[in-house]
């Protein structure tokens, strides 16, 4: 069995880090819901719209 030493764990991450990792998750997934979902490309638009619906967002 291969083992990397370079594998991180989130153990090993500062609260600061933590915090700023999820903010930067935060926003891009909000990004991807709303901004892309009033994109004029028609399979960016349903392929959000079709998300938001999933996760019982309504948008209508």
């Amino acid at each position: 069995m291969h083992t990397n030493s370079s594998n991180i764990s989130i153990a090993g991450l500062s609260a600061q880090e933590r915090i700023t990792t999820g903010v930067i998750a935060a926003l891009l997934g909000t990004f991807m819901l709303y901004g892309v979902a009033f994109a004029h490309s028609d399979i960016l638009h349903n392929a959000a719209h079709d998300t938001r619906h999933a996760i019982t967002v309504p948008c209508h």
